[in-house]
């Protein structure tokens, strides 16, 4: 058997481990066939470029020259970067759940040679540590295990094996309704911690979609506890260590229930999807805070988080919580450090930012604003910026931490999505212009014979795309065309969501697959609307269908929704505020609110129209731009109507009923806050 294999993969996660004296090879047709030709298992280890415990457990087993040793001898290694391989990821997740084991990563799985799980679980210490047994007593058990049983140790995988396919295809049963949504959101309040904000206990992970969720049943049904929930939990993220409050961003999640130490690790999806709701709430609340926030992430977003070249950008994955072997190194600070950069300015910094003698996370400081929340006085704020800027510059002189720089489609989907929303609700055009340049990047860069790849890195596209590359690119390219009025957008969605139905679609109980049909190596296809870290593609592509059948009047896509909608109906109750997101899209399905707005788009009456469309928090709006003498499609409630005068009008329809028309933008911005 050859020596490590992984030197010319594309994933930082495995170039992580390409040095490895373990003989690591990537997850392929050959080294499945190699299992079965040397009739071995198979360790299958799982993890991401930015994954704390990943790194642990990387130094403590896979640099130890005895312990690759056994596993050399005794397995066939395969190394996969959940983020490259979320099909593989999701299949043996569940497999370690239904084993009765919380999952995570690093994911340790033993297979047989045919990929078959049979045991498993997370991070593995070198000797016997928090519980768990050493990683070198393990492997010997489970090898010797595998040979002396290996009738038990079969059957037991292949039981394993059909329970992960039957819990990808959920009992078909029952509808949702508003009086479900109302309920699902009456469980998802009881979760929320009330004075911090997240939901209760700690680690505490900001969970966007949860809370847009709580957000959207505020906005329809006026419930003020829900938007208060949602508030808490802004203002907690926003003053909190969990943000990094020189540079910019979010981190992954706090360990702690005050949102003080974050796991320092910084992810696309969580400030695309953070980023969104802050917008959705600004709209509403005009917080000034939010808007500062929001201004920051995205010029984190735009600053350090950009690859492919230089005229349109994609997005990297992520950076990474640590740095010179330490996490959290880059990003905290001593008082000694804090005064030797700010001189006689330290002072007021201090007081603001919780810079104390004995620090507060280990004896250093994780800056926060928690107990001295802005705004200040114009003049105290201004201070502090300037503080802020003096410690950003000595802090890049600091060792960074990796960044994970590929691009991945469904990741980059949600932050086109973000920059543009955002960009149309501040009129800021350099984000929409980031968020069409992204755009362009990954239908120019990221396709093959027509249809998309899932991650993209240094001029190499890999690995088959999976239904949430489809659905977030498909909801990024309607958002684009909402906001800007420009048909390519609403082309290339039509056609995106085509593929995903020729090659995600369930025939039998309907609902879309997360791997393609023609996905080669997997044990089983998995089919979710279970929101994890980023939204389920179930559940967003309810949304996209709910969208292209107001947007093209073609009821197939309305019908498609609703047989989504039917294929999950049927989880219990009481796993509704796991799935926000097919929540939220049967509600936008439900009750959409039709904005078409008739106007030359140079038109500056027709500019002023849009700008106040994207001034109020509507949540479930759907925004139709159209020439004059462009027939709205068929089925659109305002069909047939025109510009009244020849000036840019405005029709605003809930269901089968249009207002009066808007001919001006203050007329217009009385109907939508209205609803």
């Amino acid at each position: 058997m050859t020596a490590n294999m992984l030197e010319a993969e594309t994933s930082p996660y495995l170039l992580q481990h390409k040095d490895n004296p373990v003989h690591w090879r990537a997850w392929s047709t050959d080294v499945l066939a190699e299992a079965q030709k040397s009739d071995k298992p198979i360790l299958l280890s799982v993890g991401y470029a930015a994954c704390h415990w990943c790194h642990v457990m990387a130094h403590e087993c896979f640099e130890d020259p005895a312990i690759a040793d056994l596993m050399n001898a005794l397995f066939v290694n395969i190394k996969v970067d959940r983020e490259e391989r979320p099909d593989l990821d999701a299949i043996y997740q569940t497999a370690l759940a239904l084993t009765g084991q919380q999952g995570g990563w690093p994911l340790t799985m033993f297979l047989t040679p045919t990929g078959e799980p049979f045991l498993g679980g997370t991070y593995f210490p070198a000797t016997p540590r928090f519980g768990r047994p050493a990683f070198p007593d393990l492997i010997r058990q489970i090898a010797e295990a595998y040979h002396a049983e290996r009738d038990k140790v079969l059957t037991n995988a292949q039981a394993l094996t059909q329970a992960v396919t039957r819990v990808g295809r959920p009992e078909a049963a029952g509808a949702l309704s508003p009086a479900l949504l109302d309920k699902a959101a009456a469980a998802a309040l009881a979760m929320v911690d009330p004075v911090l904000g997240g939901t209760s206990g700690a680690p505490k992970f900001p969970q966007p979609s949860f809370f847009r969720f709580l957000w959207h049943t505020y906005r329809r049904t006026g419930e003020t506890m829900a938007g208060e929930a949602v508030t808490v939990t802004l203002n907690g993220l926003c003053q909190g260590g969990i943000y990094d409050h020189l540079g910019g961003g979010f981190a992954r999640y706090a360990t702690d229930d005050a949102w003080l130490v974050p796991h320092f690790e910084k992810m696309l999806y969580d400030n695309a999807l953070l980023i969104e709701l802050m917008t959705e709430v600004w709209q509403e609340t005009r917080d000034p805070v939010l808007r500062e926030r929001i201004g920051e992430t995205v010029e984190w977003v735009l600053g350090d988080m950009r690859v492919g070249g230089s005229e349109t950008p994609a997005f990297a994955s992520a950076r990474d919580a640590d740095s010179e072997g330490e996490e959290g190194r880059y990003y905290v600070w001593t008082e000694a450090e804090i005064d030797a950069c700010l001189g006689a300015d330290s002072g007021p910094f201090k007081a603001a930012y919780d810079v104390g003698p004995g620090g507060n996370w280990e004896g250093r400081t994780i800056l926060n604003r928690s107990q001295n929340p802005p705004p200040g006085t114009d003049a105290a704020e201004d201070l502090l910026a300037r503080c802020r800027g003096r410690l950003l510059e000595r802090r890049a002189k600091r060792v960074a931490p990796l960044r994970d720089d590929k691009a991945l489609a469904d990741w980059n989907g949600l932050m086109i999505t973000a920059l543009a929303l955002a960009g149309s609700v501040f009129d800021q055009p350099a984000w929409s212009a980031a968020a069409r340049d992204a755009f362009a990047f990954v239908r120019r860069r990221m396709v093959n014979d027509g249809r998309l790849g899932h991650s993209w890195r240094q001029g190499k596209l890999r690995h088959p795309a999976v239904l949430d590359d489809y659905a977030n690119m498909s909801r990024a390219a309607v958002i684009l065309f909402e906001t800007s009025g420009e048909r390519h957008y609403l082309d290339q969605a039509v056609a995106w969501v085509a593929v995903a139905g020729r090659h995600y679609w369930d025939d039998r109980e309907g609902g879309y697959f997360l791997a393609a049909d023609d996905t080669p190596n997997l044990i089983s296809r998995t089919k979710t609307t279970l929101d994890n870290a980023t939204p389920s593609g179930n559940g967003t592509m309810v949304e996209v269908l709910a969208r292209l059948a107001c947007l093209t009047g073609e009821d197939a896509y309305r019908r498609r929704a609703e047989k989504i909608v039917a294929a999950f109906a049927g989880i219990p109750a009481e796993h509704l505020p796991a799935m926000p997101v097919l929540l939220m899209g049967h509600a936008l399905l439900d009750g959409a609110v039709q904005v078409a707005i008739v106007g030359a788009p140079d038109d500056d009456a027709t500019r002023a129209l849009v700008r106040c469309v994207f001034d109020v928090s509507l949540p479930n709006r759907v925004l139709l731009q159209v020439a004059p003498g462009t027939a709205l499609p068929p089925g659109h409630p305002a069909r047939g109507k025109t510009a009244i005068g020849g000036a840019p009008t405005a029709y605003v329809c809930v269901g089968p009923a249009c207002g009066l028309p808007a001919t001006t933008a203050q007329d217009l911005k009385a109907q939508l806050s209205a609803l």
